[in-house]
């Protein structure tokens, strides 16, 4: 799998973004849509790919296209860098909170 390759690969569009915001959410487009076409991708081997459609198949259209959304900010360049930086921190906690879950299982020790 080739990175460099990927990312000149991904699609971004900017959107008006719903929710908070006043006058300024109608009249700017801060929301980030991230587009990428699996079936079309150079920079996948076919194993790749068929990987792909097996983990990411709710997130995947019925072409193969996956489509994120990113409006959390009103800034556009923000919202850019927050998908990944988000992704990484959701990724963290749910980690924690497993791992706390799963020591509460423990029969207590005494001694």
């Amino acid at each position: 799998m080739n990175t460099e390759n990927i990312l000149k690969e991904l699609n971004f569009k900017a959107t008006r973004s719903s929710g908070p915001g006043g006058q300024h959410v109608n009249k700017t487009s801060s929301k980030i849509e991230l587009t990428f076409y699996l079936e079309n991708s150079f920079s996948l081997s076919e194993k790749e790919k068929e990987l792909l459609k097996i983990k990411l198949v709710s997130k995947l259209t019925k072409e193969n296209v996956l489509i994120l959304f990113c409006e959390e900010t009103r800034s556009k360049q923000r919202n850019k860098e927050i998908p990944s930086k988000g992704s990484l921190k959701r990724r963290v906690e749910t980690k924690k909170r497993t791992s706390i879950k799963k020591a509460l299982r423990k029969k207590p020790n005494f001694d």
